[in-house]
């Protein structure tokens, strides 16, 4: 039986959910890496390295932080606009 990190959510036989992407030219270029898996969870490895994720419209660019990881990528880039509410000289 394998041991579970805390801070992954999904079931323990399963693994954390990944998608095969291409950090290694990423980490040597520098260049950020461009996906659309908003739900693949951060890992150790994924430290340092620039994303830029899609919210719907546009690619977010982020940049991995030690405290990130356990987390997905979409969680740090919102989908919705803040509501602001204008008022008007009545």
């Amino acid at each position: 039986m394998k041991v579970a990190l805390p801070l992954f959510k999904r079931s323990v036989w399963k693994g954390p959910y990944i998608v095969p992407l291409p950090i290694g030219n990423a980490l040597k270029t520098g260049n950020p890496i461009r996906t659309n898996a908003r739900s693949c969870t951060i890992i150790p490895q994924f430290v340092g390295v620039k994303f830029q994720v899609h919210n719907g419209k546009e690619y977010v660019p982020i940049s991995i932080t030690q405290e990130m990881v356990g987390f997905k990528l979409g969680e740090f880039v919102p989908t919705r606009k803040k509501f602001k509410y204008n008022l008007t000289k009545n």
